[in-house]
């Protein structure tokens, strides 16, 4: 049988960092892809407001405008 060594922390190290911004990544296009729907028994739900979105976003330094 062989045995395969556990990778160390300098190479699981890229693959976490990906991890992490693909996870960003989705959690952003959450915010700005949804739209407005109408769901069970007529209930709505109104998609984010970008503007006030992005204005609450870059005064916590989360997003800057470029």
């Amino acid at each position: 049988m062989k045995v395969t060594p556990d990778p160390g922390n300098d190479e699981m190290t890229p693959l976490f960092l990906a991890a992490e911004e693909a996870t960003e990544e989705a959690i952003y296009n959450s915010f700005f892809m949804e739209e407005d729907m109408t769901g069970q028994k007529g209930r709505m739900e109104g998609a984010l407001p970008l503007e006030k979105t992005l204005e609450i976003l870059e005064r916590h330094e989360v997003h800057k405008s470029y």
